[in-house]
This record gives structure tokens, C-alpha cells and sequence, in this order.
């Protein structure tokens, strides 16, 4: 066990560099079991959550080679030979899921317990599974197991209730090679979708249409080694952004683009932030960051729900009041009541939170619920007067590599200590 200690109310200077993107890297080395050969994923973030899913696949039988010193992970699925992983290694993370799709187009079967992860709403997996099922797979659901079967998938027209991003990943990769072609109507368009594609084709997919409502998968017989870098991470360096805006500070993103960050540029500039990016760099300005803001989130290319929770932290030091309309998870407030313990002024009336704006937050000890709102808790650490103590940090530890140390650069009073 761990905590994180801030001692706030500090400016922050400098430069952070952006890790590459957890909800990217996850599909990513789940769908290396689609490959018989070695694949290798450069720049990967060295988070809990990866090393959980890489772990799930060595109980499957894959030679995972993981390399902190240069970020990269090694991927070999040649061998593998267990087609039902460790139950207590899938609860921990809900993405354990996404191995479903892959290890159904290759190997015609598979058994799951059902995936575990942060608790922050009912999150079913309804849609996958309806997917699997139209490309021709037998689904049974007991006793908290998933047992998929097919040794023929075909490829058809498959329409989500809902732009479902988990289902949009695991229906593209178990479409890969079901015959024929199959087209994903009402798919998620979030750029981790086009990442995982233009993983899925760097092996031999023909994928087409990712980041649209329509995503066509043609497919072939066989895919091949690939050597792959993913996209940066939009939800750490808007994180990051957040804590510009809260310490009224200005410093340099490294490794970012404004393309994927534009639902959070345009909330950030209505709060009074200016941001400046030349496609590689951006400048975060937070010095004038007090104006309040409605937010609802949506899915992409609207405002994402991963971000509410850090932001409830920057509006709770507006100057006015705002309101938070959360549409996606019905339970991702859970930041609330430690924002309120630190002094932050939010009322919730179900899913929508109003917040209006204090003069200062003070430091006290706190608990993160989950990652975002572990996330949440230290931008409003870096803020509040006196010393905040975090609890439960490996939340934060799912999502944010090195988070101490990267604030640490920027000038932050933080460390972590082991209780």
C-alpha cells in the first residue's frame, strides 16, 4: 500500500512528456493473439493495467517479454494453449474482455469470467456479445463465465444500440477472419478505435472506415508480425492540462497533437485557458483559468467521460457556478465526496452536478475510488492549501505512469511513500 502527499498551492513550469495510450495499448496487445508471430509495441506505458493484461495473456500460453527500461512489450502468441485464463486475473480489469474477439477468431472457442474494473457504473457486455453472436458464434452466460463458440464466423452487417468502444474493439478483431465482409454501423469513432485498426492492418487486416459511424472488415486467412507505436494519451494530457488550469500555470505538453484533444481544448478555452500546439508540442496556459463551464458528456467526438471527474476539480475553483451532466456512467461522481472533505462546494441531483466555485480548497487526507477520480484528487492536491494525502493510489497507478515524478518535474511538492 501506498499514499501520494501534496503539499499545494504551487506553480508549475516546465516541460511533461505524454505516455502513449492505456485505452490504445490494451486492444492493442490483446489482438496480438490474432498473430502466430512475434509482435512488438514500442513507447508502451509501464501502468498496472498493462501489466495485468499481459499477465492474462502469459496464462494463456504467450512469451511476454516486457522491457521498462526503453517502454517496450514483446509479444510471441505462437504457443499458445489455455483457453480459459485465471479468474482472478480477469476480475481485476474490465479490458481483460477485449481477449474475447481474438481468441474466438483464432482458436473457434472460449471461456471467460466475468471482467472486473473500476466501479463506476453498470457497464454490460450486452453488445459484445450480441456482436459475436451475429458473426455466427454459439454464446452461453452461467455462474459468472462466458463460453463462446465458433468455428466458423461470417461475416454480416452488425448494429450497436449503442457506439460501445469496448464492443466496436472486439467485434473488429473477431471479424478479422470471419469470411466474407462485415460492417460495424453505429461503431465508436474515439482515435484509440483507428489506432487499434491501424494496428489490426500493420498485420495484414483490411480494415476501413475506423474513426466513423461504419467500420468495414474484409476478411483474410492469416495476419504477421508487426512492430507498432500508439497514439498518445488524450485523457493523461488533458490530466495534465487540468492541473495547469487549476495552478494557474503555463508549461509544455511533449508528444501531443491538438487533433484528439480538441472536445477538451474547447471546455479548457471557455475557462479561460490558452493553448497552443504545433502538431507535436503544445502550450498549456492556465493563468487566466477562472471562468465556470457546462459540461455533458458524450461519446466521441463529444466530451469524454474520463475527463469529467479532473475537471469537476478545476470548476470547483471557478469563479461561478457549473454544471456536469455525466450521460455515460451512471455512478462517476464518486469524487464528490472527497472534493466536498477538501472544501469544494458540488451538489448532485443524479446524473448532473452542480458546482459552485470556491476561493480556496484546503489539504486533508483522501481516498481515491477509482482512477479518474484518483486523478481528480491530485489536481485538486496541487491547488489546496496545505498538505493532501491520497489514499489507495493504485488506481492511479491503472492509468497515469509516473505521475509523482512527471508532477515532480514541473515543480509539484509531491512524493509517494509505502504505509
Amino acid at each position: 500500500m501506498e499514499k501520494i502527499i501534496i503539499n499545494g498551492d504551487t506553480t508549475l513550469k516546465g516541460e511533461v512528456a505524454i505516455s502513449s495510450a492505456k485505452n490504445s495499448v490494451l486492444p492493442i496487445i490483446a489482438a496480438c493473439i490474432l498473430c502466430a508471430e512475434e509482435c512488438v509495441i514500442e513507447g508502451a506505458p509501464m501502468l498496472e493495467d498493462v501489466f495485468v493484461i499481459c499477465s492474462v495473456l502469459q496464462d494463456l500460453g504467450c512469451i511476454v517479454e516486457i522491457n521498462n527500461v526503453n517502454n517496450t512489450i514483446s509479444i510471441n502468441s505462437k504457443n499458445i494453449i489455455n483457453k480459459e485464463p485465471n479468474i482472478e486475473l480477469v476480475r481485476k480489469m474490465r479490458a481483460s474482455f477485449l481477449i474475447m474477439g481474438p481468441m474466438l477468431a483464432r482458436f473457434g472457442s472460449f471461456k471467460l469470467s466475468m471482467p472486473g474494473g473500476c466501479n463506476i457504473g453498470n457497464r454490460p457486455i450486452d453488445l459484445h456479445l450480441k456482436g459475436l453472436k451475429a458473426l455466427g458464434a454459439k454464446v452461453d452466460t452461467e455462474h459468472g463465465f462466458v463460453l463462446v463458440e465458433g468455428n466458423k464466423l461470417t461475416g454480416c452487417k452488425i448494429n450497436l444500440d449503442f457506439p460501445s468502444v469496448g464492443a466496436t474493439e472486439n467485434i473488429m478483431m473477431a471479424a478479422v477472419f470471419a469470411e466474407g465482409t462485415t460492417i460495424i454501423q453505429n461503431a465508436a469513432e474515439e482515435p484509440e478505435i483507428i489506432d487499434l485498426a491501424n494496428f489490426l492492418s500493420s498485420m495484414g487486416a483490411k480494415i476501413f472506415g475506423a474513426g466513423t459511424g461504419s467500420i468495414t472488415i474484409h476478411g483474410v486467412t492469416t495476419l504477421h508480425k508487426s512492430v507498432y507505436k500508439p497514439i498518445f494519451d488524450r485523457i493523461e494530457a488533458g490530466t495534465y492540462m487540468a492541473c495547469a488550469g487549476i495552478t494557474k500555470s503555463k508549461f509544455k505538453l511533449i508528444g501531443v497533437n491538438e487533433e484528439h484533444l480538441r472536445p477538451i481544448i474547447s471546455k479548457l478555452t471557455e475557462c479561460g485557458m490558452i493553448i497552443e500546439s504545433n502538431g507535436e508540442e503544445m502550450i498549456v496556459d492556465g493563468r487566466e483559468c477562472y471562468k465556470p463551464v457546462d459540461i455533458k458528456t458524450l461519446p466521441y467526438p463529444g466530451f469524454p467521460t474520463d475527463m469529467q471527474a479532473q475537471m469537476m476539480s478545476l470548476l470547483s475553483m471557478s469563479h461561478g457556478t457549473s454544471v456536469i451532466t455525466e450521460t455515460v456512467f451512471e455512478n462517476r461522481f464518486m469524487q464528490v465526496p472527497e472534493l466536498t472533505r477538501m472544501g469544494a462546494n458540488i451538489k448532485i441531483d443524479g446524473r448532473v452536478a452542480i458546482i459552485d466555485g470556491v476561493k480556496k480548497l484546503t489539504g486533508c487526507e483522501v481516498k481515491a475510488t477509482d482512477l479518474r477520480a484518483g486523478a481528480a484528487l491530485v489536481i485538486a492536491g496541487l491547488a489546496a492549501t496545505g498538505i493532501t494525502t491520497i489514499n489507495d493510489v493504485y488506481h492511479i497507478d491503472r492509468g497515469y505512469m509516473n505521475i509523482e515524478k512527471k508532477l515532480k518535474a514541473l515543480g509539484a511538492d509531491i512524493k509517494r511513500i509505502k504505509i
